[in-house]
């Protein structure tokens, strides 16, 4: 019960159809297991009920709210109705991020470039923005980005995306520092290669191969074990950054990776 007596969001509390679990749904019953009320956020707002479903099956406390975030006026809707339920903000968990459409920078398109940032780090901008009044009122507040290992490393095809999770990484570093004083810590997840839905099954369909196939390649480049993570070490990370053991962290970009990032950043 890390979470007893919080309330909070988590942003992309749903997850594209796949084999596995993604990682704002493994978070979102992760830290409700752990006692915390939780609005769970999505656009697709079906997805977001299978969530609270699945957290009710254990016991847990959940509301739903369809929202983009990429819209101020969506942040500020899901930062209110979360007061509105709970009367408090602990946390924020923001699980957004998208890639497609995404190409070298030599020959990125203007529109996908323009849409990836808009995602990715404006996104997550206006969230925080729209929790930062309550949690200052507070004077307390944990804030998690989920950032990705590209920031460092050097994926291919994918320049606009490393660019927007650098981004994020700076973003969650100065409204740490910014925040400080108010006893709100923001810290940065960057996962490595995980075995989602979205990694698997949606890079499977972008390059018309097997899963099984993908799984394997993926695993070959991980050093711990030769194993991918999934979205289960993301939640525990995320768990324990917004928990009172993490009471003294702040400004921190982890990697959870098993020493991917040691060995290509």
């Amino acid at each position: 019960m890390r979470m007893k007596d919080k309330a909070g969001i988590v942003v992309g509390a749903g997850q594209t159809p796949g084999d596995t679990i993604g990682n704002g749904r493994a978070t979102a019953i992760l830290l409700a297991r752990e006692g915390a009320k939780v609005l769970l956020v999505d656009r697709d707002l079906k997805s977001a009920e299978e969530t609270a479903a699945m957290i009710a099956e254990q016991g847990g406390t959940a509301q739903c709210l369809a929202g983009d975030w990429t819209r101020a006026a969506d942040c500020k809707a899901y930062a209110q109705a979360c007061l509105a339920a709970w009367g408090r903000v602990d946390f924020l968990h923001n699980n957004v991020g998208i890639g497609a459409g995404d190409a070298p920078a030599s020959r990125v398109s203007e529109e996908a470039f323009d849409r990836i940032m808009q995602v990715n780090l404006k996104g997550c901008l206006l969230s925080c923005q729209a929790v930062l009044p309550a949690m200052r009122r507070q004077q307390s507040g944990s804030i998690v980005n989920i950032s990705s290992v590209a920031a460092i490393a050097n994926p291919v095809n994918l320049s606009a995306y490393k660019i927007s999770k650098a981004a994020m990484n700076a973003l969650g570093q100065e409204l740490a520092l910014n925040n400080a004083r108010h006893g709100i810590r923001v810290n940065t997840i960057m996962p490595g290669l995980m075995d989602t839905p979205m990694a698997i099954e949606g890079g499977a369909a972008a390059r018309g191969i097997d899963k099984a196939a993908l799984r394997a390649a993926r695993d070959q480049r991980v050093p711990l074990r030769g194993k991918m993570g999934s979205a289960w070490d993301i939640a525990q990370a995320a768990l324990f950054l917004h928990s009172e053991v993490a009471c003294y962290i702040t400004a921190v970009v982890l990697a959870v990776d098993g020493g991917l990032s040691a060995r290509v950043g």
